[in-house]
Order: structure tokens, then C-alpha cells, then sequence
């Protein structure tokens, strides 16, 4: 039996929702743990995603959030012998980095003589990703409204939507890291745009959580970062438009800080992908696509055999 944790990817922002809003995602990372090593020592194999990238531990942010608990708590860890089976595609706006967050610190409270429940460990998952849109839904699951001030943390966790709406990601073959997407954005906005944005995640959080799913495609419009980021990558600023444009899209947005770009439907699912696959093949662009469920159980610490079914890598679904 071996020690695995396995944490979902997360799409954040959700077009009104900037560094408010996150959900959790059917795509996820493995994180076993092999053997245990002298402190200080790390050995990493990773299969899929970021293979070779990330197999040095210095940088890897999986030790680092694994390190970081250690000085938090002001304990001693051994050195982990990891094998990461990775699915969820590197600087795409799909949480990557909050996995392996979310994977380290999950990694040492598995260490702890008490280890801790999940909203005593948010906190400090928070504070080394920066902001919690992405680490909190990864963590718990489901889609979350999160509030941070740098120091405390606040979050709701919304009512699950129903079976049938799905989550359509399309995967570009170019990459936008997230300090670039910030970079991107202005300092200042007008008075309009913050009331733009402040009415209309008012009203996705209200809709999400009254069953208005009708609401979603006005809801999820956006002023402060789509429009910036959208010239980060070939094909962002018509893309949008012409999803949403599909009968049964029930809203559109850039998933985190891009170039992936999610859509809530109903229907017409096949179509849905085909459009964002289409926009990014006009440009010259190559892209894949998921569609995925929400995600509600989050990240999940159990004991395991060895073997994994490719399946469980990935939950994903042929279009309806």
C-alpha cells in the first residue's frame, strides 16, 4: 500500500468572479508517496504532464508547499520519495500550481503525529499560493466563493449544479504564465467598470446558488482582466464571443489567468468545444478539449495499491 493524494485541477476567475471565484474540476494530479527519505532529501518521478520539468526538487512548489508546512509548524519532515501522475497541463489557467500546493501541504499534515483537518491547513495553502480562488475549491471541491485580506481567510461553498451541466475546457498549445496575466492588467479601473463587475458576480454567486443557470451567460461578463488578458493569447479576443454565441452555452470565461478557456452547457456539447477548438485552429493554434464535471469531494489523502487505472487520471467525458 502506498500514501496518495490526489487533488482535483480548478478553474478560477470565472469572467466576473476575478480572484473571488474558483471551482474544482474532473482532471486531476496523483501525488504518491513511495518511500520516506532522510530530512532534506527528495527523489521525484513524474508521469504526464510537466515530465522532466518537474522532476528536480529545486523550485518544484510540490516540495516547496511540502517545506513550508514544516517551517509553519515548526517541525522536523522526513524526505519523501514521490512518484507525481500528472494530468492537469502546465500554465494553462487550470490550477497546476495550486495542485501542487495543495499537494505538498496535504503531504506533511500526512506527516503530523495530529494531522490537521482541511480548514485548519487553508490558511497557510493560501498564503503560499498568494490568493485562494484556485487553492480553496482544489482543496474542498465544488465551486467556492472565496475572500482573502492577506491575512484571513473567508469562504462559502455553493450547492452543487445539476448532473446534467457540464464543463467544456479547451486546452491551446501556447502558454501564459500567471505573472504575465497580471502584468497585463491596468492599475486602475473606472467607477462603471467596478460596478459592471461588483453587479455581476453578485449575481452569478446568486444565481449559482438559486438554481437561475438561465442568469449565467450575463453574469459571467467582465471588465477588469479579460479584456487585458485576452491579447495574451492568439485567438482570445474573438473566442468569447463566439462560444457564448452557441445554443446551449450557458456562460464563458477565461479559466484562471488563460489561455484556457471554459464553458458552462447543457447541450450541444460537441458544438460548444468545437468552437473554441475551431477559433485557436484559425490562429494557427493547436488545442485539446475536456469536458469535465464540478469536482465536489476536492482533495483526498487515502492508501492505495500501487497500480492506477489511466482512467482515474482523468475523468473525462465524450461529448453529449
Amino acid at each position: 500500500m502506498i500514501l496518495r493524494v490526489k487533488v482535483p485541477a480548478s478553474s478560477a476567475n470565472l469572467g466576473s468572479g476575478f480572484d473571488t471565484l474558483g471551482m474544482a474540476l474532473s482532471l486531476y494530479n496523483f501525488y504518491d508517496l513511495l518511500s520516506l527519505l532522510p530530512s532534506g532529501s527528495y527523489e521525484i518521478e513524474v508521469i504526464g504532464e510537466g515530465e522532466h520539468e518537474l522532476e528536480n526538487p529545486i523550485g518544484n512548489l510540490l516540495i516547496k508547499s511540502y517545506e513550508r508546512a514544516a517551517e509553519e509548524w515548526g517541525i522536523e519532515l522526513p524526505g519523501l520519495k514521490l512518484r507525481c501522475l500528472n494530468a492537469i497541463p502546465l500554465r494553462r489557467g487550470l490550477g497546476s500550481s495550486s495542485s501542487a500546493v495543495v499537494g505538498g501541504v496535504l503531504l506533511a499534515n500526512a506527516m503530523r503525529d495530529d494531522p490537521l483537518d482541511k480548514d485548519e491547513l487553508l490558511t497557510l495553502m493560501v498564503s503560499i499560493e498568494g490568493h485562494p480562488d484556485n487553492v480553496v475549491p482544489s482543496c474542498l471541491g465544488g465551486m467556492v466563493v472565496s475572500s482573502w485580506d492577506g491575512h484571513e481567510l473567508r469562504y462559502v461553498k455553493l450547492p452543487s449544479p445539476p448532473r446534467d451541466i457540464v464543463v467544456v475546457v479547451a486546452v491551446p498549445n501556447v502558454e501564459v504564465s500567471t505573472s504575465e496575466a497580471r502584468q497585463a492588467l491596468p492599475e486602475q479601473v473606472s467607477l462603471n467598470d467596478a460596478i459592471f463587475n461588483v453587479s455581476r458576480v453578485a449575481l452569478l454567486a446568486a444565481s449559482w446558488a438559486t438554481g437561475q443557470w438561465d442568469y449565467l451567460p450575463w453574469a459571467m461578463e467582465d471588465r477588469l482582466h479579460q479584456q487585458f488578458r485576452a491579447r495574451l493569447f492568439p485567438g482570445g479576443e474573438e473566442i468569447l464571443d463566439r462560444v457564448r454565441s452557441v445554443s446551449g452555452c450557458l456562460g464563458v470565461a477565461i479559466s484562471g489567468s488563460g489561455p484556457s478557456v471554459m464553458a458552462f452547457a447543457r447541450e450541444n456539447v460537441q458544438e460548444v468545444a468545437e468552437a473554441a477548438c475551431r477559433t485557436f485552429m484559425e490562429k494557427g493554434v493547436r488545442s485539446r478539449f475536456f469536458v469535465l464535471d464540478i469536482d465536489e469531494n476536492g482533495a483526498v489523502v487515502e492508501y492505495t495499491e500501487p497500480s492506477l487505472d489511466k482512467e482515474e487520471i482523468g475523468h473525462v467525458k465524450s461529448g453529449r
